[in-house]
């Protein structure tokens, strides 16, 4: 395969660079019942937080690579970041795969080098679409759970199993999760909501990876989003409208990923959860 970052630049992996709340995205179809436009929303944040986070790090100097289910989902991001003077490319990827994860890791290392940052910002809308009359677990599908396990907890297990050794030779590496509240404790599903049990495992992982990789020299952080993220399908949501202080810049929380990478390893942070002003921390 060619080799595209020719320059060499420091290599940036975004799992999950664009957003099922994109202006075609899954939730946004599922919530609006089509697609809606983007056409007067800031580029920051038509992507929400992998499409942000895939801008900031561009724009400092990374060669960015993109991954998402199906390549066409990320080719209005791979425009912009383009447009923005930065370099980057789109690899397809499959979490529920084990062979995906693997192929689209030796196109990276091909085609991009190691990845010096990773990004685990994958995310899933499994179970909103239930009914009232479904809410209990007794009645979700066996599925949509494995669904859920897959992105949540096996698919970060897989895509450190491929980034973590070369980091861990290298001496230096950051692996960062995008996270949500759900994660810090177990929560009942409530109705419209994803099933968000496996994100606990997401944190669990984040916290042993600090104790296993923190001694090679790389920086693992658990990032929890509290909060309703910024982008087209989520700010045309009538909560949103009539709260829009709540809405969260996906910028803004970009800005707190680079932080978290350029943190000096004699004060690394390991946990960092971001919530807006108006509400609650989750706890």
């Amino acid at each position: 395969m060619t080799m595209l970052n020719t320059s060499r630049k420091p290599v940036a992996v975004v799992i999950g660079a664009t957003s099922k709340w994109q202006a075609d995205g899954r939730n946004t179809k599922l919530a609006h019942g089509q697609a809606i436009s983007d056409e007067d929303l800031p580029v920051g944040v038509r992507w929400g937080i992998g499409g942000a986070v895939a801008q900031k790090f561009a724009a400092e100097g990374c060669f960015v690579v993109l991954t998402t289910r199906t390549a066409a989902n990320a080719a209005g991001l791979e425009a912009a970041i383009r447009e923005q003077g930065g370099d980057c490319m789109t690899v397809e990827l499959d979490l529920v795969s084990e062979t995906s994860i693997q192929q689209a890791f030796q196109t990276i290392r091909d085609r991009a080098g190691d990845p010096d940052v990773l990004i685990y910002n994958a995310g899933y809308l499994e179970g909103r679409d239930l009914p009232p009359e479904m809410e209990l677990l007794e009645f979700m599908p066996v599925e949509l759970f494995d669904t859920a396990q897959h992105i949540a907890s096996r698919g970060p297990f897989l895509v450190a199993k491929e980034v973590l050794p070369a980091m861990r030779k290298r001496g230096a590496g950051t692996f960062l999760f995008s996270n949500n509240s759900s994660s810090l404790r177990g929560r009942k599903r409530e109705t419209g909501q994803s099933l968000y049990y496996p994100r606990v495992m997401m944190r669990t992982l984040a916290q042993a990876l600090t104790e296993e990789y923190s001694v090679h020299g790389i920086h693992v952080a658990n990032v929890v989003i509290d909060g309703l993220i910024d982008s087209p399908g989520t700010r045309a949501l009538k909560k949103a409208q009539d709260n829009p202080e709540s809405i969260m810049n996906p910028v803004k929380i970009a800005e707190g990923f680079y932080y978290l990478h350029t943190q000096d390893r004699s004060c690394w942070t390991h946990e960092l959860q971001m919530t807006p002003h108006v509400t609650k921390p989750s706890y």
